[in-house]
Formats: structure tokens, sequence, C-alpha cells
């Protein structure tokens, strides 16, 4: 029948159309349709009359009555909730004949839940199982706690939630079905903590303590549908415990952050740490049990630990939120140690986030690759190995980027937590482990530049790798080398960025030595294409670097060719040649010469004419 499911998949369906008065239109709407299909709409144009109740053959025949009923009690629900949502803004708040309306409606909602749940009690007759007779008698309490709540009466609010609670929690723990953990989170635990503080109960006690001291035990049909669900459901100390908060007893008292140590006063936040704690032991397990798994189902176990740290930092901010609204003031001594606190399990959650990008980089952080091998087709061979394509190669190498970065913006998160920017060590601490992740990105990027090839590309980004990973290692060097057991998280050790170092030396060496040999077969090439085919005695001030052509040593028969002999003689000697036709154009007597010449001042002794030939004398 998934009475749970039903409901609250509308009303998500309603939260993305609009609000609960959009909801309560379409509930209208789906009760109208389902009378028209189940034969007891009023006709048009006929006078009303009162139909008579869903009965137990009724169910049994369809199960359509049982979505009428639990629509009908959705619609007084959705009533409720527009209500208060409407007057929520209202300066002097939800008064007193609206408050009125608003119990009313939770009161019909709650009526038709119960009739639903008092006719699924006869199994036999309707069909029902004991998964949906739980079902039922949860969703009646929640209505009825959320009636209370309104009506202010903490005691009976507590105690209709923690009935719900305690039933959620047992479904959750066999199915393990989100739905059930998503109502637990809100609006159960919410309400049930806000009710135990108007009792004044002490806020160093677990929700689950609490639900468990309200729970109706004398109600022993109840009791024995939930020890047959899940037989630790009630038990204060269970044995095999299954859900994660029931061991809030054994959970943490102090946490420490650099060297400072509060006390943990609230009892959801030692809870779960307490979990968590549970959750790297189980993960440590699971590392050692399976050491030679997929790197993404290593990957997978960590997803436990994400999810009940967020937990944990969940519950360290609605602790700080409720002190904010109580007004307590930042120079509180709760309100210090809830900051530290929040601040530690913060650091604590992006710790395993980071953990989980290492372990998915592959093998030492993904500084090694392994030589992997395609997958078979079903064309090929059975027994046919083929290296994977350049493609496929470049694809792993821009994953192992893209995880780089998500480990950088992790890095830099830790740096905006509350009392981060004053600590200058640490701020150092996390750059150092910053520049270790950014070789480790150059170093993936130089080697898909290597496939295309690009090697002088390669080449740079690998000495850029080394120069930070320096920078790391002149801070990490001397941390002291965590145990090779634990599960990766932010953690790096000595050795780890020790052999990336020397890793990254032996890079650089190598990208030199193949751009080197590079250049020298581009020059190769180069001289091979510019080779003549001018004969050997030619060419004999070069090397021949290709293999000599025994069969061009001369030019046979020879041909006429001019030979470069003294060009700078003939120059000089130029004026001085006579050629057959050429005239001679005799001097200039004195008087003409005199006549060109320019007056000039003075008396000046005549310049004397140049002789001719190479001797003075001729």
């Amino acid at each position: 029948m998934d009475i749970t499911s039903f409901v609250v998949s509308g009303r998500e369906k309603a939260k993305l159309f609009g609000d609960y008065s959009t909801y309560r239109t379409q509930l209208s709407n789906r009760i109208h349709n389902l009378r028209k299909k189940l034969g007891i709409a009023t006709k048009p144009r006929a006078k009303y009359t009162a139909k008579a109740a869903p009965t137990v053959t009724d169910i049994r025949t369809n199960h359509e009555h049982i979505h009428l009923l639990l629509l009908t009690s959705e619609r007084a629900w959705a009533h409720a909730m527009s209500m208060r949502e409407i007057h929520s803004t209202d300066t002097k708040g939800i008064t007193g004949t609206t408050r009125s309306h608003i119990i009313s409606r939770l009161h019909k909602a709650t009526v038709y839940a119960n009739d639903l749940f008092l006719l699924l009690r006869d199994q036999s007759a309707t069909g029902a199982t004991g998964r949906d007779v739980l079902e039922a008698r949860a969703y009646v309490a929640s209505l009825n706690g959320a009636m209370h709540f309104e009506k202010q009466s903490w005691e009976f609010c507590v105690r209709s939630y923690s009935e719900a609670r305690i039933i959620y929690n047992s479904l959750y723990s066999t199915t393990k079905t989100e739905i059930f953990k998503d109502l637990l989170s809100d609006p159960v635990d919410v309400s049930i903590r806000y009710g135990a503080y108007q009792m004044r109960i002490p806020r160093t006690k677990a929700i689950p303590a609490i639900s468990r001291e309200y729970f109706p035990t004398s109600d022993s049909e109840l009791v024995s549908q939930i020890e047959e669900v899940d037989p630790n459901a009630l038990n204060a100390r269970p044995t095999k415990v299954k859900d994660e908060a029931a061991g809030a007893e054994a959970a943490p008292k102090t946490i420490t952050w650099r060297s400072r140590t509060v006390d943990l006063e609230d009892a959801a936040i030692a809870a779960a740490l307490g979990s968590v704690q549970t959750a790297v032991k189980r993960l440590s397990d699971t590392l050692t049990s399976t050491s030679t798994a997929h790197t993404k189902d290593v990957g997978a176990a960590y997803d436990d630990v994400l999810i009940l740290s967020q937990d944990a930092v969940d519950a360290t901010k609605q602790a700080i939120d409720e002190l904010v609204s109580e007004r307590v003031g930042s120079g509180d001594k709760r309100m210090q140690s809830l900051q530290i606190t929040r601040t530690a399990v913060s650091y604590e959650m992006i710790s395993w986030r980071i953990g989980r990008n290492r372990v998915l980089v592959g093998e030492s952080d993904g500084a090694v690759i392994k030589s992997s091998i395609a997958a078979n087709t079903k064309h090929q061979k059975s027994n046919s190995k083929e290296e994977e394509g350049t493609g496929r190669k470049l694809s792993h190498l821009r994953e192992k980027v893209v995880l780089y970065d998500a480990i950088l913006q992790s890095l830099d998160s830790i740096k905006e937590l509350p009392g981060i920017a004053a600590d200058s060590d640490f701020i150092e601490e996390i750059n150092a482990k910053a520049a270790y992740f950014s070789a480790l990105k150059c170093l993936s990027i130089a080697r898909s530049h290597a496939l295309l090839p690009n090697l002088k590309n390669a080449l740079a980004l690998v000495a850029r790798a080394a120069e930070k990973c320096n920078v790391a290692y002149s801070y990490l060097s001397t941390s002291m080398d965590t145990s090779t057991d634990a599960p990766p998280n932010i953690s790096i050790s000595s050795r780890e960025v020790t052999f990336l170092k020397d890793l990254l030396s032996g890079e650089v060496q190598r990208y030199r030595a193949l751009v080197e040999l590079s250049n020298l077969a581009r020059s190769n090439d180069l001289d091979s294409n510019s080779i003549t085919t001018s004969p050997l005695v030619e060419r004999l001030h070069e090397y021949p670097m290709q293999p000599v052509n025994l069969e061009n040593l001369v030019t046979y028969p020879p041909r006429l060719e001019p030979i470069p002999v003294k060009p700078l003689f003939f120059d000089a000697a130029w004026n001085y040649i006579e050629y057959p036709g050429r005239q001679v154009v005799a001097d200039f007597s004195e008087k003409e010469a005199e006549k060109l010449e320019p007056e000039t001042k003075g008396s000046e002794p005549p310049t004397q004419q140049k002789k001719k030939g190479w001797l003075s004398w001729k």
C-alpha cells in the first residue's frame, strides 16, 4: 500500500508547483476525480447527500478507498499549513481565532487518518501487512503531534512525535528507505527537540533517549508490532546497534581542535560524532578487506562517513541557531564552545571528502599510472589483450584533474571556517598541502601533453610540479608519518611527499631527455630535407649525418661552371681598363677648366692636374 510514500510524494510534487494553498487545490481535484472513479461522487445538479465512510470490505475490494482517506486527511492538513504560512508574517503573529482554525483543521486530518488506521488493523479482512499498519499508526501520530504543537501542549506533542519516531526509525533500520530518514530529520526530531526545550528537558539528553522515555510502552500491541520489525528499537543498550543515534551513551564527551579541548554539551552533536567514529572503523575494515577492489567501489565506502559527518555539522549549526534565537551573545562560553566544535566537525567532514577523492584518484594519489588493458569486445578473441588508446588515457587523466580541482577547492573552503584565518601556522600547513596536490595536478596535465605529443609543454609542467612539490616538501617532510592502516584523509605523510619529490625529479630528467631527442630528430629531418644532389666532392666541409651516396662523388661529364676569383681586384682596375670601341675623352684645357670652376676668394694656387696611370711619371 505504501502509505508513507504516497503522502510524501504528494507533498514533494506540491512544493514544485507552489505553496500549500496550491497543494490543497490539487488535492480537491484529485478527491473529486477519485470519487467519480469509485462511483460515489454527487451528480451534477443533484442534492448533496452524505456518503457512507469506507468500510473494511471496500478497502479489500479496492485499495483506492485508502487513497481517498489519505487525500481527505492531507487536504485538511494542507489547509492548516496554508493558514499558518499566510499568518506567519503578521506583526502580531498567529492570533487566537486563527490558531483555533488551524487546530480544527489538524484535528480533522487526524480523525481521517485514525479512521484509516482502525480499518487497517483488521489485517485479515483488508489484506494489509504489519508494515502498512505501522505506517498508518505513525502517520496518525505525526498529525496528532502537529495538532498538540499548535495547542502548545508540549508533553502530548513529545509523546506523539516519540511514537512516530520509534516507528519510522524501526522501519528505516529494516528497509533503508530514505523517506523514513527524511521524516525523522524534519519534522519529527525538530519538534521533539523544541518540545523538550519547552518542557525544560536538559539539552544533553539525546533525542533517541527522549523518544524511548515518552514512547507509550503500555500499548502491548504496538510494542509487539515494532519488535517484530526491529527487536532493538526500544532497547536502551542494544547488543547490535542498527541505529547510529542509539549509541549516544558511548559518544565522546569532549572534542579537541588545535590543542584546545571543549566539552560537548549538546547530546545530538555527541551522538553524531560517535556515529562518525563507528563509521570510520567500518571504513577501515572495508579498505583492509577490499585492498584490490576497484577504486570506485572503495570510494563508495566513504559515503556513510560523509553522510554522518554532515549530520554532525548540521547538528552543530542547529545548536548555534538555537542559542542565537535565545539571544545568547558571541562572548558566552556555550557559544564559543559551539563555534570551536563547528570548526572541528567541518574540518573533519572536509578531510574525509578529500580522502575519498584521493582514493578515487588512484595509487599514490595518482602519481603512479598502472598499465591498463582495454576490455575485450564481442568481435575480439577472448584471449586478446590490447592497450588502451590515447583517447581513453586522456579521459582518465582528465578525470584525475577534476578530482584534484575538487581537492583544492576543499582546501580553500577550510580557510573560510571560523577561526582559521587567524592561525598563521595552520594556514601555512594548508598551503603546503595545496602545493602538494597542485604538483600532482600539473603532473597529470603534463602526462596528457606527452600523449599528444607536446613534449616542451610537458617538460614545463613537470618542472612547475617539481617546484610546487619542493614547497610542500619543505614543510611536510618534518611531519609525523601517519599509520598505513588509517583510511586516507587530508593528512599527508612525509613518506608520501618524499616519494612524489623523487618521482618528479626523475620525470624532469626524463622529459628533458625526450625534448632533446625530439629536437635532434627534428634537426635531422631538416638536414635530410635540405640535402641536394650536389656531388660529395663539393660537400667535403660538411659532416654526413646520413649514409654517403658513393654513386655521386663527382659530376661527370664535367660542365662549364663559374669560378669565383678575386672580385676586389677587378673592381679596383675597372677605371683603367680600355675596351675596343671605347672613346677616350681628352682633357679639358686650362681655360675651359677655369671657366667651369667656381670663383674662389683670394689668391689660391691652382690645383695640379691629376696624372694618369699607376706611376706618377706617366
